[in-house]
């Protein structure tokens, strides 16, 4: 019974374990792995603290000055009178004051905060946009480096089989010894081709794996997604005006302006004399208790506050001017990776419908010919090397492609192309 039950556990253990790993070994889709970067990614995270740091700043702008108090013990007879009642003269009194600000000052430190926390916000977005563009961009490299080791291992395949059946024509006499060990040394370049593809997988996998903070063993980390390319590219325009509506970095650029605006006012305004009030109470032999009322107006004859208010009012100017460079620069991205884009899709559009055909069909003529006396073996290492390059060079074309599309996404500010 005992070893029965010891049997069950094992089993149960062994279970535990298979599921374990085969979840560990589940390919993440770009929406996964997207939703564990907004989870794990230090930088985010820390940026995300930088807006709750703004946040908070807006309280300490909007508080009001606190009172002050002041108590005083006047006329205290220590070498005087009786020495025993060295408070019997003492004339104690308590003041308290209060600092009133003009011009609205408190409501305009609390608008400049409020602004530095907008811009903080969209500064926030467009960290998590460039950051997302690097996500984006291992996460692609990822999948064309999985297309290219598939590509490699099928294409070492093929030419084993093909190299198979001419070592059994070496055995009959077909070929000589020379035409064999040429076609072995090509084989070569076939394991050259995988190994590399080996290589470039795993930097990639690497690079996503540290976005993410994800402590995952390489061998088990993977990723899945559609490694293709689409024809269909909206015109320029509109791509513009999203930009326009949607690049982050421009907002800020856009609230830096109303920002140095406000902080102008707020300059303005502490120019302006703000006076104390006080009142105070205090206990006099003669007559008793007593009370007072005092009003405390600082004369701003040479400090009214000259060079902050004209360093605020350049800071206007210039943020005016970033606003502009950066709203020229957004078209630049925009345009810049738009040619890119569609570029390639021209370039991916002639393999698809015509070089990949091609290369298949030159390929398979020739290793025909080759086989049946019609053709040299130079010409068949060339065809075989032609259609390598070839499938190759598309694959590597749908990764641009994809990069281009990442970096129309990251011009435009949001995902518009898939």
């Amino acid at each position: 019974m005992q070893r029965f039950i010891r049997d069950i556990c094992a089993v149960g253990l062994l279970v535990g374990s298979t599921a374990t790993l085969a979840q560990a070994q589940k390919a993440l889709t770009w929406d996964d792995v997207r939703a564990r970067f907004e989870t794990n990614n230090p930088t985010l995270r820390a940026g995300q603290l930088a807006v709750e740091e703004s946040k908070a700043n807006e309280i300490s702008a909007y508080l009001r000055p606190n009172p002050n108090f002041t108590a005083l013990l006047d006329q205290v007879t220590l070498f005087s009178g009786d020495p025993y009642q060295p408070l019997a003269q003492a004339l104690p009194s308590g003041t308290v004051t209060y600092l009133h600000e003009r011009q609205h000052k408190r409501e305009l430190r609390r608008d400049s905060a409020e602004k530095a926390t907008g811009i903080a916000i969209d500064s926030q977005t467009d960290l998590e946009r460039n950051l997302i563009f690097s996500l984006r961009l291992a996460f692609v490299q990822t999948l064309q480096g999985k297309a290219i080791l598939q590509l490699t291992k099928d294409n070492l395949a093929t030419y084993d089989k093909s190299l198979a059946i001419y070592r059994d024509r070496y055995q009959v006499g077909d070929i000589s010894q020379m035409d064999l060990n040429r076609l072995e040394l090509q084989r070569l370049q076939f394991l050259s081709d995988l190994q590399n593809a080996e290589i470039i997988l795993r930097n990639a996998k690497i690079q996503l794996l540290t976005l993410l903070n994800d402590q995952t063993p390489v061998e088990q980390f993977d990723v899945s997604g559609r490694f293709d390319f689409s024809r269909m590219i909206g015109p320029l325009a509109d791509y513009r005006q999203m930009a326009l509506d949607t690049r982050p970095d421009l907002k800020a650029a856009l609230q830096a302006i109303n920002k140095a605006e406000t902080d102008h006012k707020l300059a303005v305004a502490n120019g302006s004399t703000d006076p104390t009030f006080g009142v105070d109470v205090g206990k006099n032999p003669p007559i008793d208790h007593y009370m007072g009322v005092s009003i405390s107006i600082p004369l701003r004859v040479f400090d009214r506050n000259q060079g902050e208010k004209l360093r605020t009012q350049i800071d206007v100017e210039r943020q005016q001017l970033l606003a502009a460079a950066a709203r020229a620069q957004v078209f630049n991205d925009v345009d810049s990776s738009y040619t890119v884009l569609t570029n390639t899709v021209a370039l991916l559009t002639l393999y698809q419908d015509s070089y990949l055909d091609k290369a298949v069909l030159v390929r398979d003529t020739v290793s025909f010919a080759y086989a049946h006396g019609g053709a040299s073996l130079l010409d068949y290492l060339d065809a075989q090397k032609e259609y390598r390059a070839t499938e190759l060079n598309y694959l590597t074309l749908i990764g641009s492609y994809l990069m281009a599309v990442n970096q129309l996404n990251l011009a435009v500010g949001r995902e518009v192309i898939q």
